[in-house]
């Protein structure tokens, strides 16, 4: 597999441009082709350029395969990678614009009951140029599909949710936040991300260090350790205690309030008593919590709660003094949830 040219900082972009021999404001030209989502060879440089970088650098990282489209707008891609492994992205339309789910890695290592990611374990990380090219490739398409320049962007906000555990793969993860935070890229801030965590206690710690105020988001889901550790091994190497502690210290370092996703599962964790429970860890602090009525997964025997309970359930976190919201379910007639549509099409299903 050849290198990724989206991988690069405008920096990093102008110091191979010039390593080439070229004029450094060539680098501002394939800078502002990429963040476009074109394809190297779509680029207007000179010829001889383009094919310099087409014998190191992959023309199109990313593309875009499938496209499921549910009845309440939501759109959900299946990406191929170079190397033709598969990754999945949901975009989600809101009052505000759009917010694109990116995944991280493909499959997954983490081994959550509820999440389709894992199904069949970790095979690679993504680097930071496979991460923003999911989004460039998304925006590229709108753009075309709007009948606008290739300048237009759909994509608003950037949720690190998808396919894969995010501060798993750290360093890649980090490198796509500080380039799609960049001047002069796709003008997404820092406080329009969102990194989705089950919970990896050091790496909240070093995330809380980088200067990048992202919005921190952790997978929760119940509330004691021994409930969590039944769908979520990871419980079983950090308690609810230590993840607290760490998110404490990331609202120190960033100022940011965190948010806890809370998956309610039927006959699960979304009885009056885990509300209670919720209430009691989680009162006095700078959080809010995400109440999500779970996407079934085929493979895995789970429920989702009824909407009633969900939203009786918010209710009395609020009556205890949480702050709390019942999130739009979105996409649940396309297989909405995290690597449902990639597990399906790796399986040969007819999606």
């Amino acid at each position: 597999m050849k290198k990724i040219l989206q991988d690069l900082s405008f920096s990093e972009l102008e110091n191979l441009i010039l390593s080439l021999g070229e004029k450094k404001y060539r680098a501002k030209q394939l800078y502002d082709g990429l963040m476009r989502g074109k394809k190297i060879s779509g680029i207007n440089v000179p010829a001889d350029l383009r094919e310099k970088l087409a014998a190191e650098y992959e023309d199109e990282p990313v593309k875009i395969i499938k496209t499921l489209t549910a009845s309440d707008g939501t759109e959900k891609y299946l990406f191929s990678l170079a190397d033709g492994n598969i990754v999945e992205g949901v975009l989600m339309k809101y009052e505000y614009g759009y917010s694109q789910c990116v995944s991280t890695q493909v499959g997954c290592r983490m081994g959550c009951k509820f999440c389709a990611s894992t199904l069949g374990g970790l095979v690679r990380n993504l680097t930071a140029g496979e991460i923003i090219a999911q989004i460039l490739t998304v925006n590229a398409l709108h753009a075309v599909n709007r009948g606008g320049s290739a300048a237009a962007r759909a994509v608003n906000k950037v949720v690190l949710m998808g396919s894969g555990e995010p501060l798993d793969n750290y360093c890649n993860v980090i490198k796509f936040l500080r380039n799609v935070t960049a001047a002069g890229g796709i003008n997404i801030s820092a406080r329009s991300i969102s990194l989705s965590t089950c919970g990896i206690v050091p790496k909240i710690y070093a995330l809380a260090d980088e200067g990048i105020d992202v919005n921190l988001s952790i997978s929760l889901h119940q509330t004691t350790d021994e409930g969590r550790a039944r769908t979520m091994p990871v419980a079983k190497k950090y308690s609810i205690a230590e993840i607290l502690k760490a998110c404490d210290y990331y609202f120190e370092k960033t100022g940011r309030r965190y948010i806890f996703e809370y998956t309610l599962i039927d006959g699960e964790n979304c009885d009056g008593r885990h509300a209670d429970m919720l209430v009691s860890l989680l009162k006095g602090r700078c959080c809010h919590v995400n109440l999500i009525r779970l996407n079934e997964v085929k493979e895995r025997k789970l429920s989702a709660a009824t909407e009633k309970k969900a939203y009786e359930f918010c209710a009395r976190l609020e009556k205890g003094g949480l702050s709390a919201t019942v999130r739009r379910r979105v996409g649940a007639d396309i297989g909405g949830a995290c690597g449902q549509l990639r597990a399906g099409y790796l399986k040969g299903e007819n999606i």
